[in-house]
């Protein structure tokens, strides 16, 4: 058990690594050609900092593990909107850019009960798997199109972000082979790290008699979601709007078109969906997807109190895992409280302030 363990913690470690090369990288070589600072933190970011998904899920689903393949992918989206988001807002509220709530946060709702219905049979096929690839492309040509028709101002929110992770801009061919050598070190360490965790991960769920499912939905989802954390807090501390609020949309968006459809196209049988996470996870990934939108809307920020629900229910949702893995006697009070009576009212906490905003801006300004 204690080697598996390690070799867990060996695994998220690469992982981490590969995806700060692969990120800084990136950036640069985007830089170093010419693309805007806003389009690097809409795409280069939010996917780079997806990239630790896309190995574990491949490499998953390639090798049989379609339960640690989606609870990866499923697991993270939850993590990245309630722990990610809340944390981020419990350091400094998150002002939201105008086109978050206009477009980003509605399509990742449109993209959840997409891959929610898509996985009803069972199974998300070589063919769902293809479809959600291509509108991972059309995601990201989407993307660029809006980053050149920004205005100045819209592109300097970004240019923290750039500088962060390009530093000075260089010039030459050395610069341009160190970028990419940058970029395939981190695409080694990714694969390294993917084997490493897939493999231990699915060894300590053997060992605890806990499920590949709730292993993936747990300690991989949390392990490769690491960059999104550290992206968004440092986005978060050094005042850079709405960047830690867009890393977690465009990241959310990729893990279901890009991660998940990549594995279901890659993998000879698609990645079969177990019954329990049609009838918890998914559904719970929907809700809390749902609940991002009233959040965002809310003033355009993310207020310290929402953060601090975003995570107390990231806690519920841990207990509920836990307590139902474990057969605990007292799981079934628990779901009925959460699902009759804490839900709801959450709802209710996050609506209000949308419904008294719209009050407001309905009423006749004064002559």
């Amino acid at each position: 058990m204690t080697g598996h363990l390690l070799i867990l913690a060996l695994g998220i470690a690469l992982l981490v690594a590969g995806a700060d090369l692969l990120v800084r990288g990136a950036a640069r070589l985007a830089a170093t050609v010419g693309i805007s600072s806003l389009v690097i933190g809409l795409t280069v970011v939010s996917f780079g900092t997806s990239s630790p998904e896309v190995a574990v899920s491949v490499a998953s689903a390639l090798g049989g593990d379609a339960d640690i393949a989606l609870g990866n992918v499923v697991g993270s989206n939850i993590f990245n909107v309630l722990v990610v988001l809340g944390l981020s807002a419990l350091i400094v509220p998150l002002a939201v850019a105008h086109q978050l709530v206009r477009l980003d946060v509605p399509l990742m709702l449109v993209v959840s009960i997409l891959t929610a219905a898509l996985a009803a049979d069972g199974r998300v096929g070589r063919g769902d798997g293809w479809l959600l690839v291509a509108g991972a492309v059309g995601y990201t040509l989407l993307a660029i199109r809006l980053g050149r028709r920004e205005s100045a101002v819209a592109q300097a929110e970004y240019r923290g972000v750039e500088n962060a992770l390009v530093g000075e801009r260089r010039r030459g061919a050395g610069a341009v082979v160190f970028d990419v050598a940058m970029v395939l070190s981190g695409l080694v360490l990714l694969v390294l790290g993917a084997r490493h965790l897939v493999e231990a991960a699915s060894a300590v769920a053997r060992d605890l008699g806990v499920s590949d499912l709730v292993i993936g939905l747990t300690v991989v989802a949390v392990g490769t979601s690491l960059p999104e954390v550290t992206t968004s807090i440092v986005a978060a501390v050094r005042g850079e709007r709405d960047i830690a609020v867009g890393n977690v949309v465009g990241s959310n968006i990729f893990n279901l078109l890009g991660v998940l459809g990549l594995a279901a196209a890659l993998s000879p049988g698609g990645v079969a969906v177990a019954a329990r996470a049609l009838r918890v996870d998914l559904p719970v990934m929907v809700v809390v997807t749902v609940a991002c939108l009233p959040v965002v809307a809310s003033g355009r920020r993310i207020d310290r109190w929402e953060g601090g629900l975003l995570l107390g229910g990231y806690g519920l949702y841990v207990s509920y895992l836990v307590l139902e893995a474990l057969g605990h006697p007292a799981f079934p009070s628990f779901e009925w409280a959460v699902t009759r009576l804490v839900l709801p009212a959450v709802m209710v906490a996050f609506a209000v302030p949308v419904l008294l905003q719209r009050r407001e801006e309905a009423k006749p300004s004064d002559a």
